[in-house]
């Protein structure tokens, strides 16, 4: 039985040594694999069947290895994975113990950055080009940035120094916008590829030499035809934008002609600059209903190969909370025409794509922009209007101090909501929102909540636009546990929480997506004669003191859980307000939550339980208490 090309491509050498029929073999090859693996496990397709080509040209061209490759995002890297000796771990892809979905350095060591989030890529590509020249070495730097990840000013800001530095590096633009004609493309792509052989760049250099020596008229002449030959470039072409920034503009080229791209790679190696190569590609490529939805087939769960329909659906049929999200906003904004909805390029992802819908007006989309989300929200809240910023908590991480400065110093009516917060699964650790609680519960003027369920998530949204300052609201992914949601939710008071379940031998403080848990782990106790008692504080900020205190009064045993990190978060709230009331001595206080240290990939039930913040761990963990100790004050906490 021959052995396929993909199984005897144990490094990135392997690759350089394939013939042009070969190469286009192996695309067929690895574009299989990758839907076989994505359609069993789900992951992100439509991004890596775009750049197969590309990433073949790119390990024909380079030494990939001693020169470095940065992918941004990274989600468009399967095909990176399977040439760089991954090809027996890929049925792990995503999975608890196996390959990450992302390049990582531990990986593997060719994944020469470790990502997740975009619009890194440039500037970590320059740190590497000015790192290489340090030290007298000649390998080249290459970032591919995708034109999504450009809009984000990090992108701008590595474009800016690169072009300022001079030093010599690739950023390869794959740009997978379908709008752009194939006779401008083509056009394009000649000038491109004549501009960049050696004979006519040096023929360039010569003739501006020459005309720079005629006496008296020679520099302006020589201005002229440099301006002039720019301009009919750069007329033809979007170079005009990289050239100001002082990159070598090479493109639009196909980005599925490999040899084309091998050629193109090639030459610009001996360019001793920045250079950007413009790629255009299709996203989903080589699979129909991934080119036909790439938004759907962008990161998809499991499907059936041969049709690309879901092979597994909710067994529950609930909808999820970011759906709930949505439709609440819907449902709120028809009442209040102030409320306005702003996403950073997921309007999908965070569920207002239905605002988009019903109040075009209202919406505003700012691209990958996390930063200039929050400020341009605040500008808005100036002016008497109640904005709702929808972004995933883990990309909320960018635009920390326009919350504090922006947003909380002004005490601004800006409302923000925290779609994925806590454990998102087989993204892994770029993608948890581990650290909100922590990084928000401290800034003045901030109200947090944390939802137990879809009703609660309605009653907080409810809340923060009829309060008068800036409020987040942190929920989960995934579905909620059935609750039924009013269409015309009531506002909770603020610092009010709610006594799940009334006890006697301990009690359990939580919030948000462990409160059901915490209650499921109570009932099973009772079988063992344990009497638990649940709290659900719904706000981390302000905490519910007074109920707080009562239960302290009355338990000995404590028990906090929270789906954040433990450093700073949820339950160190209320250990640090315990403690400043002196509420705490003689207690036994413990806490579950995510420790300090960066949690990896696996199913949302898998990390639970690894972590122990599911209903075995607190049913564990209060077993564990109480049979330790009874409920009296004669030890210290």
């Amino acid at each position: 039985m021959n052995k396929t090309l993909l199984s005897q491509i144990k490094e990135p050498a392997d690759v350089k040594r394939l013939s042009v029929e070969q190469l286009e073999t192996l695309a067929g090859e690895i574009r299989a694999t990758i839907i076989t693996q994505v359609s069993g496990h789900g992951g992100h397709l439509a991004p890596s069947l775009g750049v197969v080509e590309l990433t073949l040209a790119l390990f024909s061209a380079y030494d990939i290895g001693t020169d470095k490759l940065v992918w941004d995002v990274g989600h468009q890297a399967y095909a990176h994975k399977l040439l760089t000796g991954r090809v027996d771990q890929f049925h792990t892809l995503r999975q608890k113990g196996g390959l990450s979905g992302f390049p990582r350095p531990e990986e593997s060591p060719f994944d020469h950055f470790g990502v997740g989030h975009s619009s890194t890529s440039i500037s970590a590509a320059l740190g590497m080009a000015m790192a290489r020249d340090l030290k007298g070495e000649d390998n080249d730097v290459i970032a591919v940035i995708g034109d999504g990840s450009l809009t984000a000013g990090l992108a701008f800001e590595g474009l800016n120094q690169a072009g300022d530095l001079g030093r010599k590096m690739v950023v390869v633009l794959n740009d997978n916008e379908m709008s752009i004609s194939k006779n401008v493309g083509a056009l394009s792509q000649f000038l491109s590829r004549k501009m960049t052989t050696p004979f006519l760049q040096r023929l360039k250099s010569d003739v501006e030499g020459l005309l720079g020596g005629i006496p008296k008229i020679g520099d302006d002449l020589a201005g002229y035809a440099k301006r002039y030959g720019d301009s009919v470039k750069s007329f033809f072409t979007p170079g005009i934008l990289f050239e100001a920034f002082h990159f070598t503009y090479v493109g639009p080229l196909d980005g599925h002609n490999t040899p084309l791209m091998i050629k193109v790679f090639n030459e610009i190696k001996k360019l001793d600059k920045p250079v950007l190569v413009h790629v255009m590609t299709k996203k989903g490529k080589g699979y129909e209903p991934a080119e036909s939805d790439p938004t759907h087939f962008h990161g998809v769960g499991t499907f059936i190969p041969e049709t690309g329909l879901a092979s597994k659906f909710s067994a529950s049929g609930l909808p999820s909370y970011t759906e709930i999200f949505g439709a609440t906003l819907c449902n709120l904004a028809e009442r209040d025409d102030k409320i306005l909805a702003i996403t950073a390029a997921m309007p999908e992802g965070t569920g207002t794509e239905c605002f988009r819908q019903n109040y075009p007006e209202r919406f505003v989309d700012v691209g990958i922009c996390e930063q200039h989300a929050v400020t341009f929200a605040a500008g808005l809240a100036t002016q008497g209007y109640k904005p709702a910023v929808a972004i995933y908590s883990t990309f909320l991480q960018r635009a920390y101090d326009q919350i504090v400065h922006d947003v909380c110093l002004q005490n601004l009516n800006v409302n923000l909501f925290l779609d994925r917060g806590g454990l998102v699964g087989e993204d892994g650790a770029t993608h948890h929102g581990a650290f909100d609680l922590s990084y928000l519960r401290h800034i003045p003027n901030l109200v947090v909540m944390a939802p137990k369920d879809e009703a609660e998530l309605a009653r907080m949204m409810a809340t923060a636009f009829e309060y008068d300052g800036p409020c987040a609201i942190r929920y989960p992914r995934g579905t909620g546990v059935g609750a039924e949601v009013s269409k015309t939710p009531q506002k909770i008071a603020l610092s009010e929480g709610e006594l799940m379940r009334d006890g006697s031998d301990a009690v359990v403080i939580t919030i948000g997506s462990r409160v059901y848990p915490a209650v499921e782990a109570a009932m099973e106790l009772e079988e063992v004669g344990l009497d638990i008692a649940v709290f659900n504080t719904r706000f981390v900020k302000p905490l519910p003191e007074e109920h707080i205190l009562e239960l302290a009064g009355r338990f000995n045993i404590i028990l906090m859980v929270e789906e954040n990190a433990l450093a700073g978060g949820f339950g160190s709230a209320v250990m640090e307000f315990l403690n400043a009331a002196g509420a705490s001595d003689g207690k036994t206080i413990k806490r579950l939550g995510i420790p300090d240290e960066f949690i990896e990939h696996g199913t949302q039930k898998e990390l639970r339980a690894l972590l122990g913040i599911d209903k075995n761990g607190i049913k564990k963990t209060l077993k564990a208490l109480c049979t330790g100790r009874t409920n009296d004050s004669s030890k210290k906490a």
